[in-house]
């Protein structure tokens, strides 16, 4: 699992039929203290993230295993939304107080 920031929508008026319906979503991953990290992913809205949340995203064969995804042809899911971070005892991240 990574973090990764909600940046934009993907539309596809053509897709295979196991992916009709899904929502996809661009994410780019990010480090604990959200600076920007490696490369933009398109990934598959499993729990209905909207853009700017920080979220959890899953790759390879993890990334088939949500009820949303099983079986479809997908390589990366968004399976969480973050509400906070707890690292050492403090609250790193908090959604409440994101910007």
């Amino acid at each position: 699992m990574q973090f990764a920031r909600i940046i934009g929508n993907v539309v596809c008026t053509r897709k295979d039929d196991k992916l009709v319906g899904t929502k996809l979503l661009m994410v780019q991953p990010v480090s604990l203290d959200g600076a920007p990290k490696g490369n933009q992913i398109v990934a598959v809205d499993a729990v209905g993230a909207g853009e700017g949340e920080l979220v959890l995203v899953v790759a390879g064969s993890s990334a088939r295993q949500t009820k949303r995804t099983e079986g479809n042809p997908v390589d990366a899911t968004i399976m969480a939304i973050v509400d906070f971070i707890e690292k050492d005892g403090k609250v790193v991240f908090k959604k409440s107080a994101d910007k």
